[in-house]
């Protein structure tokens, strides 16, 4: 869907993972794709390189969001947020669902 705009399959998932959950690192991203970290890391790498994208470290992981100071920052994640809506609901659903940490145990769903 956006690979025309944005060049590859890795910057799409990029793309429309950050627009979803504001902000990620490589594996997390790769595995929420079914994909290989490698190709997801060089997108994000080049990202970063280029201003669109800014990383905290966290430990030893790379955590990155959006460059408030990129010229086109409020576009690029318009262009995200209408994306994402054009998957498939479960995708957008996992994709949204942004639990980072394990569940209470006998808490109710």
């Amino acid at each position: 869907m956006l690979q025309a705009i944005v060049g590859n399959a890795s910057a799409e998932k990029v793309l429309l993972f950050m627009a979803a959950r504001q902000s990620g690192y490589a594996r997390e991203i790769a595995q929420a794709f079914d994909t290989d970290v490698t190709p997801v890391k060089n997108q994000l790498e080049r990202m970063e390189r280029d201003g669109m994208l800014v990383f905290e470290r966290v430990g030893r992981t790379k955590v990155y969001q959006f460059n408030p100071r990129f010229a086109f920052v409020n576009e690029v994640k318009a262009l995200g947020k209408k994306a994402l809506s054009f998957l498939p609901q479960d995708l957008q659903r996992e994709l949204l669902l942004n639990r980072r940490r394990p569940r209470r145990s006998g808490k109710p769903l």
